[in-house]
């Protein structure tokens, strides 16, 4: 049975941010997946986690998704903290990379080719205040063209230092003013069922 990791980051503002729409989305995920007959496994990082537990997840995983808001231009912190202490876990252990692939034996081997996790695949779904034409467009003065995969270069490095294939994300903009949450919903499963054909190995 293959296998899919759900983490959500959302992290709780009580009376301002309280994770209802980062819980619909990442249950639209979960609802797909099983529909897929896929085992899931799941993580909350504001409910806590063993690191170690969470490497045995990511290498039990054919897909992780990470589900999270961006808040100030990334993921909440309380996921870089997550990220330090699993992807540490993750190297200490080897199980996840063994150096960076770089050897004096070979100087062609480049840097960020350790990775001992080919085969997985990485997605990102996130919420976002800003509107849809701040990315992509270099008139917007903020983002100046840059999308959405240059926001999240760093949380998908990450993966890709590993050896993960990183798929194009799902997103959801103006979540507070102008956007469409409750069609961004409904087309959620539609996303990943296009996707599937990427998803499944």
């Amino acid at each position: 049975m293959k296998k899919v990791l759900l983490i959500n980051t959302h992290l709780t503002y009580p009376n301002w941010s309280e994770g209802l729409l980062n819980d619909a989305f990442n249950q639209k995920a979960k609802d797909f997946f099983e529909s897929k007959d896929f085992e899931i496994l799941e993580t909350k990082v504001e409910d806590g986690y063993d690191a170690d537990e969470e490497v045995e997840k990511h290498l039990q995983a054919d897909i992780i998704i990470l589900q999270t808001p961006v808040n100030w231009f990334g993921a909440p912190w309380i996921y870089k903290k997550y990220v330090d202490e699993v992807f540490n876990s993750g190297l200490h252990s080897q199980k996840f990379l063994s150096g960076d692939g770089r050897t004096r034996d070979d100087l062609t081997k480049q840097y960020g080719t350790g990775g001992k996790m080919q085969g997985k695949k990485f997605m990102i779904c996130a919420t976002f205040n800003a509107p849809t034409e701040s990315f992509d467009n270099p008139l917007q003065s903020l983002m100046q063209g840059k999308g959405t995969e240059d926001l999240f270069l760093n949380i998908t490095s990450n993966y890709r230092f590993c050896g993960v294939e990183i798929l194009k994300g799902y997103n959801s903009f103006d979540i507070f003013k102008d956007g469409d949450i409750a069609n961004d919903l409904a087309n959620y499963p539609k996303y990943l069922e296009k996707m599937y054909g990427l998803i499944v190995i």
